[in-house]
């Protein structure tokens, strides 16, 4: 498929650059188009805003603050926490629901990795994105299955001119390289948007102070070790839009990675790990179509085949000489999945936008570790999803929403097959207040099935599967005011409260079967909370400035067993930035970002029942960019400049001082 898809694609840039080059004409300036059909909700006639509840992250952004991955991206919206776990991925909290509960799209169409429904963030670029959008607890049910706490969208590019484009070049501390290119092409109802990029790093400095405290250290230079990483990224579609109401695009993207595995710092012997991944990689193929059928209602399609592989191995000691040969390494994974979803609009009723959904994804785990034999699971997930968007008045919007889900374990590895059902629902209530504002509030029920490795992990023989897991679920209200405070100042603010039920834990059986009298198992025990506040401000300062805030307060509560506290969520959050023109070639930046009272899981001393809170942080950012004529930028800046010592995971240390130098092209 590779080398066919290739070939297609090499014909397809040489032919579209020669119709490109015959029209073309001067885009700079121009802003950056998202990919419409990419999008799951589209805004309706009541407001050009996001949907309630939602926040976009622009392409404008993204350059701004030098998002390159898109944790680093979706962190600076409110209610949205990173974290870094022990086996070095890059994780995202939104208001304390994990990446399983929160999953990731590329223009509406699932990113997650089937057997345990997560993605390491820090392997997704941002070089070929529009925006980025984060729904929150009454996220629409038009996403499908298993949006229990929100769900991110990445929205890639769609060229609006003959010929547009940027390329970029950047270094940095760490033995940082990037390099980065994007191409857009139209000609006619025809147009085609290609990516690439590349992202490296030998590692990071070591922040001031710094102490290595296991009894054989292995991190007592200034760079950290093993924190090598190498991201590259492909992606192209080609799309044709015979009509303003129709339109068809097929779509690719390559990614290829390969990181190490810092070695854990801490104060406890426990957790060291020796560890590299030599690949991780992931592909796509996809065709989005939106059909018009008569003057007030569309169909949509999606279709789409991920394929999913990464190896693990792992060394005897930090002198990565020696690989361990055990069952359980190396470790290599390969997924699959295939799905479809069909989506029927209309607004032939009037003040209505009706909206039906059905969705069909099966997924397909396989493990090929060579010291055991092959394993393989298969997952099949339905959704029917029904909204409607009903125009009340001048004043008044109303959107109301049921789903019904399956999955069914159609093929399981030793352990008994299965299926489980889950509804949800959700109202919300939006009312428009004078010239600039909206007051909405939600109540919403949302669930989440339990992943191939919730059921099944045996979690190298400390666990007992349970393949009779329930679905979580959780019940969210907010209410909230978004709108213009004053001249040239945009506010929301949201308060929201989450009551989540069948929350998996684990639990301890009587067995044998782990080499001891219990076992570990999987169980739907748990009862949380989580309660907050969210601010944000976009704050225009004359002609020449700019300032922006998101501010989160939440209170997460483990209701089932208080015991056990609920980690990687901070109490609060800050992070703020501010641009100053200098001149009109020249502008300034700088960014904060603070937070306190996060919860992390730990062994060693200090801690309360295997749990630490780490001291708060704040670190600061600044860059300083130079504009020599229309589309060209330099840019030199620092983050953390203030070197501070600061963890996001206890014993894994985030990068001190850094510097980059970054260069970039548009036209």
């Amino acid at each position: 498929m590779q080398r066919f898809i290739g070939a297609l694609v090499t014909a397809l840039l040489a032919g579209l650059a020669g119709l490109a080059a015959a029209h073309a004409e001067d885009a700079a300036g121009k802003t950056v188009k998202p990919f419409e059909l990419g999008r799951v909700v589209v805004l309706g006639q009541r407001t050009a805003q996001p949907p309630a509840g939602e926040s976009a992250i622009t392409r404008e952004q993204l350059d701004a603050l030098n998002r390159d991955t898109v944790g680093e991206a979706v962190a600076i919206a409110p209610g949205v926490a990173l974290s870094n776990n022990s086996r070095n991925e890059s994780l995202v909290y939104v208001r304390g629901f994990d990446p399983r509960q929160v999953p990731v799209f590329l223009d509406g169409i699932p990113q997650y990795v089937p057997y345990d429904g997560y993605i390491d963030f820090g392997r997704f670029t941002t070089f070929d994105l529009a925006e980025i959008r984060v729904a929150k607890g009454a996220a629409s049910l038009l996403y499908g299955p298993n949006t229990l706490g929100g769900a991110i969208n990445l929205v890639s590019r769609k060229p609006t001119q003959p010929l547009e484009g940027d390329v970029r070049l950047g270094a940095g501390s760490g033995g940082e390289r990037k390099a980065a290119a994007n191409l857009g092409m139209r000609h006619g109802d025809w147009y085609l948007q290609a990516g690439w990029s590349w992202l490296d790093a030998d590692g990071f400095p070591l922040p001031d102070g710094f102490i290595d405290y296991k009894a054989n250290p292995t991190d007592t230079g200034d760079e950290r070790e093993n924190a090598y990483r190498s991201d590259r990224r492909a992606s192209i579609k080609i799309g044709y839009a015979p009509s303003e109401r129709s339109e068809f695009a097929i779509g690719y993207v390559k990614q290829d990675g390969e990181k190490g595995n810092p070695v854990y710092t801490g104060r406890t012997g426990s957790g060291i790990r020796y560890w590299r991944w030599p690949w991780w990689d992931k592909e796509s193929l996809y065709f989005i179509g939106n059909l018009g059928l008569g003057e007030s209602s569309s169909l949509k399609l999606r279709a789409y085949e991920d394929r999913y592989g990464n190896g693990l191995e792992a060394y005897s000691d930090g002198t990565y000489a020696t690989q361990l040969n055990t069952t359980s390494f190396p470790s290599v994974y390969e997924d699959k999945t295939r799905g479809v979803s069909v989506a029927l609009s209309t607004q032939a009723i009037a003040n209505h936008d009706l909206q039906l959904a059905l969705h069909h994804k099966d997924d397909r785990h396989r493990d090929t570790n060579p010291k055991s034999p092959t394993k393989n699971y298969r997952d099949v997930t339905t959704s029917l999803a029904l909204e409607d968007s009903i125009t009340l008045g001048d004043r008044y919007g109303l959107r109301l929403g049921a789903s019904h889900e399956q999955r069914d374990a159609r093929e399981v590895y030793f352990w008994p097959i299965g299926k489980t059902s889950a509804n949800n629902a959700l109202v919300e209530l939006q009312r428009d207040v004078g010239e600039n504002g909206q007051l909405f509030a939600s109540v919403s029920r949302k669930t989440r099935f339990p992943t191939i490795k919730d059921r099944y992990s045996a979690r190298m023989g400390a666990a007992l599967p349970n393949p009779d897991l329930k679905p979580e679920t959780a019940r969210h209200v907010e209410l909230g005011w978004r709108g213009q405070l004053w001249s040239g100042a945009q506010a929301e603010a949201a308060r929201f409260h989450s009551r989540i039920d069948e929350l998996i834990q684990d639990a301890q059986v009587a067995s044998a079967e782990c080499g001891s009298t219990v076992c570990n198992q999987a169980q739907n025990i748990g009862k949380a909370r989580s309660r907050g506040v969210e601010l944000s401000l976009q704050q225009d300062v004359g002609e020449r400035g700019q300032f922006g805030a998101a501010y989160t307060w939440m209170d997460r509560d483990n209701l089932g067993n208080p015991a056990v506290l609920l980690t990687n969520s901070p109490r609060q959050r800050l992070f703020a930035h501010a641009q100053w023109a200098l001149s009109p070639r020249w502008k300034a930046l700088a960014t904060a970002e603070a937070e306190q009272g996060r919860i992390v899981t730990c062994s060693g001393p200090g801690n309360q029942g295997g749990f630490l809170r780490l001291g708060g942080y704040a670190t600061l950012g600044a860059k300083l960019v130079w504009s020599p004529r229309d589309g060209l930028d330099i840019e030199v800046g620092g983050r953390n400049l203030g070197d501070k010592w600061y963890e996001l995971a206890e014993g894994y240390p985030m990068p001190g001082r850094t510097w980059f130098l970054n260069v970039s092209y548009g036209f």
